[in-house]
């Protein structure tokens, strides 16, 4: 018994720092005992197509520059196309004390066992001796940068490629296009550079919610920018040396201010300014989206193109002369046909170009393109939808994907959009087994993150669970092991000058969710005096209020209940007449998905249910409505007797949510 244990202990201790922390983390690794002193390899390749072979060799200067040609002393490296490795990006790897030997179908597999073995060796040259069989759980793991809202070059743009190709990434979506700025050029329309890609305000947030207007390329106020053709190409040969594909999203028909700001004409008519939605009833609009897609499909090779569909508002169509008339010649009954006609338009354009149309999955709303793929973000039900459609799915559910959203307590992080999504709920996503899901897409939206820094704070590590997710396959999940191999990879990731989340020292979910609350209403009933709480948002129906539950940072985690437009009343019925010496509530507030504290709530007390007395209107504190992101607690202090106790809440000057979890009655 001793003996295994120590034999154990020497088997453990003789594995490299690495090998404890591979990531993603491989189907298979048998740890055979011994290590291999790889301080000087000789590189030797077999069957590798010369394209290959050239990539190869560079990753192999670059992160093992000890290799060489022909050495007495050096570990032999053998690089070998073996077409009976069945997964075209998978790979096997062993490492003897003499030699290491990765086999694989494609050049992209042995790049992958090149990435693990990079990760193996420890700085001295040491390697754990071990057999690994590996492949991909999908064929599409991505990410998404949003470019447009803030411009990040081409730069950044590759430093992020170099650490998706660690982590076994393959898919670079560019989200190049969007109100906030026109980010590609396109030679045949110079204005969407020259004017759609500055804007007046350095910032998202401000320009936003100021004048929302755009600049002209070289004017003294003007803020943006946007990659050359150049540029876009140096990217895609970037990443292709990394055996990552880059698809570029242009938007339609909606998120297009910036384009309809330069070209007024692809507008409905009587849009007099700020027009969002192409005029899908225009000739004019499929002319110049055909243009602009030849254009980026001569820079992007990519068998995909996204092309947005999203969030189309159809404010001008039903007004529309064109739009209507559109309408009347294709037999349609609803304005909502007219984006399924122009995206069944463009995805028969693209399929004439030899590639696929890509789209958010609002384009499941009509009858999809042929060899469309959806790309699933409002919820999980969405992809269920389209594979009963028979529609392949990409799956970046907000939920768990939205990269923008808090990634710990809210008040000690930068301003995001709102919401709570830490590593581990990341990593707890349970994707479906399906041979219509292609794969898995993190999404790093940029509204508020205004510099490249904090693209890589919010991106790392949350983005290596979205790797971890699309390349193994596992019955169970261990977040425990998960985070200390996140925690050694983001110690790499700081070392080679990324910006990273500080995972050592998070502080977590809100301390108050963690535990019941004390409070004499917990399951008393609660009557909603005609006005509901919203369907989307309902926590857990009418028990909510006084189930002893406090929320967590999250307004979706099911303990906050949402109310929407017109304010909230409730009441409590505790039962019977007892002393009410308190009553306090939690209201939230996050900007960015508008919801705000409520500009006052009023607290009445009745012994016989008709007749309240008021007993208080409490306001929130100037500092807390002032803040992006607060949880404001408002308390009565009554020390009266009554056995209904209703709350009013009035919304502020912004509209928008009201979200609180409790009413906690001492």
């Amino acid at each position: 018994m001793y003996r295994v244990i120590f034999c154990l202990l020497l088997l453990l201790g003789s594995m490299s720092a690495g090998a404890q922390s591979l990531l993603p983390e491989p189907q298979s690794v048998v740890w055979t005992g011994g290590e291999c002193q790889a301080s000087s390899m000789s590189v030797k390749y077999h069957s590798l197509p010369a394209a290959d072979r050239r990539r190869l060799t560079s990753f192999l200067r670059e992160f093992f520059p000890s290799v060489q040609r022909k050495s007495a002393q050096s570990v032999s490296l053998n690089l070998t196309i073996d077409p009976k490795v069945a997964s075209r990006e998978g790979y096997s790897l062993t490492v003897t004390p003499q030699a290491i030997d990765i086999k694989a179908a494609t050049g992209a597999g042995l790049f992958y066992g090149l990435q693990t073995l990079s990760e193996l060796r420890s700085a001295d040259g040491r390697i754990a001796c071990c057999e690994i069989k590996d492949t991909p759980r999908y064929r599409w793991r991505g990410l998404m940068l949003d470019i447009s809202r803030h411009f990040f070059d081409k730069a950044y743009i590759e430093k992020q490629i170099d650490a998706m190709a660690r982590y076994k990434l393959n898919t670079l979506h560019l989200h190049l296009t969007d109100a906030a700025g026109w980010r590609l050029q396109i030679k045949r329309y110079p204005d969407l550079t020259r004017k759609a890609a500055w804007r007046s305000a350095p910032d998202w947030k401000s320009w936003w919610n100021g004048d929302r207007a755009y600049r002209e390329e070289g004017d003294s106020d003007a803020f943006g920018g946007y990659l050359t053709q150049r540029d876009a190409r140096e990217i895609v040969a970037y990443a292709k040396a990394r055996y990552i594909n880059v698809v570029p999203e242009i938007e339609m028909p909606a998120h297009s201010e910036e384009v309809l700001a330069a070209y007024p004409q692809l507008a409905c008519a009587q849009v007099s300014s700020g027009a969002a939605d192409f005029c899908p009833g225009n000739e004019l609009t499929y002319k110049f989206l055909e243009n602009v897609l030849t254009e980026v499909m001569k820079i992007f090779p990519s068998q995909y193109i996204h092309v947005g569909g999203d969030e189309a508002g159809m404010a001008a169509w039903p007004k529309c002369p064109l739009c209507q008339k559109r309408m009347r010649e294709e037999g349609m009954t609803d304005v909502k046909q007219l984006q399924g006609y122009l995206i069944r338009r463009i995805g028969q354009f693209l399929e004439r170009h030899g590639r696929k149309l890509v789209g958010w999955d609002e384009i499941l709303s009509d009858s999809v393109p042929e060899n469309a793929v959806a790309m699933v973000w409002r919820n999980v039900s969405e992809a269920q939808k389209a594979m009963q459609r028979g529609v392949p799915v990409v799956l970046s559910p907000g939920a768990y994907c939205y990269l923008d959203a808090y990634q710990d307590a809210p008040l000690t992080q930068p301003e995001a959009i709102g919401g709570y999504l830490p590593l581990e709920r990341v990593y707890s996503y349970l994707p479906p087994d399906d041979s219509l899901v292609l794969g898995i897409q993190g999404n790093l939206w940029a509204e508020y993150v205004p510099t490249p820094q904090h693209s890589e704070y919010m991106l790392w590590p949350r983005e290596m669970a979205i790797a971890e997710l699309g390349w193994t396959k596992t019955n169970h999940k261990d977040y425990a092991d998960f985070r200390k191999r996140a925690l050694a990879q983001t110690a790499y990731l700081q070392r080679k000058g990324y910006h990273t989340f500080d995972l050592l020292n998070e502080k977590g979910q809100r301390p108050e969710s963690l535990q019941p609350v004390h409070s004499d209403a917990i399951g008393c009933k609660v009557s909603y005096n005609g006005i509901a709480y919203s369907d989307s948002y309902p926590a857990a129906g009418d028990s909510t209020l006084t189930d002893g539950l406090l929320g967590g940072w999250h307004y979706s985690d099911g303990r906050w209940q949402g109310f929407i437009g017109k304010g909230m009343d409730v009441t409590v019925d505790l039962g019977n007449v007892k002393p009410v010496d308190s009553v306090s509530m939690t209201f939230m507030q996050q900007t960015g998905p508008e919801i705000f504290l409520p500009s006052s709530v009023e607290l009445s007390l009745s012994s016989n249910g008709t007749d309240f007395e008021p007993a208080g209107i409490v306001t929130p504190a100037p500092a807390d409505s002032a803040k992006s992101n607060s949880y404001a607690r408002f308390v009565w202090k009554p020390r009266k007797s009554a056995r209904y106790v209703r709350v009013k809440a009035r919304h502020g000057q912004h509209g928008g949510w009201l979200f609180t979890d409790e009413i906690v009655v001492k």
